[in-house]
């Protein structure tokens, strides 16, 4: 019998609800329709789909698991390879990796929804939670007894890691600068995209695995990598991500009202200020804003800013639409919410007011060229187009680049020109010992990339030891 060729859709909350709302915007699937949705599923012998999974996820496996009704065999088979199936489940782009190696593409049908049902599933393991055991074979831990290892940040490279190297039989301990665990997780991504809540459970997780957990505590400043070492540690994994804001230099972004979309975002997500004053973090809510850039930190702060009351918000993008790096979906949701788009536009400067307060954009037109090193078409301005737009607030959300304390203070730490940290394939430094991954070295990607950094750097870090 020939699968169904359309995918079972999710409900979602209505445009004009959720954008009052902070809450979670898809719904998810209910168990019927995840049922619907796996039954479409070829199981092809060869798994295609495991090869465009930065984890390599068996999922034919958990999908048969799935339409036998066992769902914690499910969960335990993505758990084999993926500790954060909640999270994956809701910011991993499957449409560019296992689903775009679906065998039914070529059939003419929609791929597999594999995002849906592992979110479907990680939701069910917390709902139905039972204490996460693991018993290593003790072949595979030989020589991991009595050693420990640091992990520094708590976001999805630093989890996997971690999560990597307990199984393994290491003591593993996590330090975390801030006063939260989860990294980008819960200061970048917002709650109407990934609830707090949930990543706090899937940290629960490793807690049960044993995986001991330090916040409050900034490698660079508090304690430094050569401390961690003086302390007993045998290795190091550096998976800090890339915190510091880029701007693009030009006359008015010291005006008041123009902010990093980190901090902005960081101080509404991870500070609550969308609470204020029921949390005491303050942010600007602005009814004109300006959002600069085409990924899903601006798409997430164009949407943020919506939500807390902005009559307009512009986003301005230097390309095309077909250009955007952010996800299609996240895009048809922007449009749904009435995120005004400015495509081939970008600001060259910001005009304020008498008391130093941002009021206008200066735009120009873009046009596009050829192909640059991102394989993106480049960008030239049109002489001539300048226009303004009447804001109230900026928010630019153009990149980030790791923060400089940890190469200060790390002798003999290579990093590249733009402060990233030079490290091999596997994770390995300059330095004995210290392996790095995630955004600290391939500059700002996606959740699921950083895991599969994380979830390499564990293994050579275990042969490290090994020596």
């Amino acid at each position: 019998m020939k699968p169904e060729k359309k995918s079972v859709p999710m409900r979602q909350q209505p445009a004009d609800e959720r954008i009052r709302n902070f809450d979670e915007v898809p719904l998810g699937y209910s168990e019927e329709e995840s049922l619907s949705e796996a039954f479409r599923c070829l199981q092809c012998v060869n798994k295609p789909c495991v090869n465009g999974c930065p984890v390599r996820v068996n999922i034919p496996d958990f999908i048969k698991a799935l339409r036998e009704k066992n769902f914690q065999k499910a969960v335990d088979i993505i758990r084999e390879t993926d500790m954060l199936p909640c999270v994956t489940g809701r910011v991993c782009p499957q449409e560019e990796q296992c689903q775009a190696f679906c065998v039914l593409n070529k059939m003419g049908a929609d791929p597999i929804s594999i995002g849906r049902l592992e979110r479907f599933l990680g939701d069910w393991a917390l709902a139905h939670k039972k204490k996460q055991e693991y018993t290593a074979d003790p072949d595979t831990t030989i020589g991991a007894k009595n050693k420990k290892v640091a992990v520094v940040g708590s976001g999805p490279a630093g989890l996997t890691c971690a999560a990597e190297l307990i199984k393994k039989g290491y003591a593993v301990t996590v330090f975390e600068g801030f006063h939260k665990l989860g990294g980008v997780m819960v200061y970048g991504i917002p709650e109407f995209r990934l609830p707090k809540a949930i990543v706090a459970k899937e940290i629960s997780v490793l807690k049960d695995l044993g995986v001991q957990f330090m916040t409050n505590v900034l490698i660079g400043r508090t304690l430094t990598i050569e401390d961690l070492f003086k302390k007993g540690f045998n290795a190091v994994f550096i998976g800090a991500g890339a915190g510091l804001p880029n701007f693009m230099g030009i006359p008015g972004e010291h005006l008041n009202g123009v902010y990093s979309a980190n901090e902005f975002l960081t101080r509404v997500n991870l500070m609550k200020a969308y609470k204020f004053p029921e949390y005491h973090t303050p942010v600007k809510r602005g009814e004109r804003v300006v959002v600069i850039g085409g990924g899903n930190v601006a798409l997430d702060s164009a949407r943020t800013a919506k939500r807390l009351g902005a009559n307009h918000v512009y986003l301005v993008y230097r390309r095309s639409e077909q250009e955007m790096p952010a996800r299609e979906e996240e895009i048809i949701r922007a449009k749904e919410e009435e995120i005004e788009f400015y495509f081939l536009t970008n600001p060259v400067k910001y005009i304020g007011d008498e008391k130093g307060f941002v009021k206008q954009a200066v735009c120009i037109k873009m046009q596009l060229g050829e192909p640059d090193a991102s394989g993106r078409r480049s960008s030239h301005p049109v002489q001539g187009s300048e226009f303004t737009i009447d804001v109230d607030e900026v928010i630019v959300a153009i990149g980030n680049t790791p923060n400089p304390i940890l190469r200060i203070t790390t002798p003999g730490l290579k990093t590249k020109k733009r402060g990233e940290i030079e490290a091999d394939e596997n994770g390995k430094t300059s330095l004995p010992g210290v392996f790095a991954g995630g955004d600290i070295v391939t500059g700002a990607a996606t959740v699921i990339t950083a895991m599969g950094a994380g979830k390499r750097a564990a293994t050579a870090i275990d042969e490290y030891l090994r020596g």
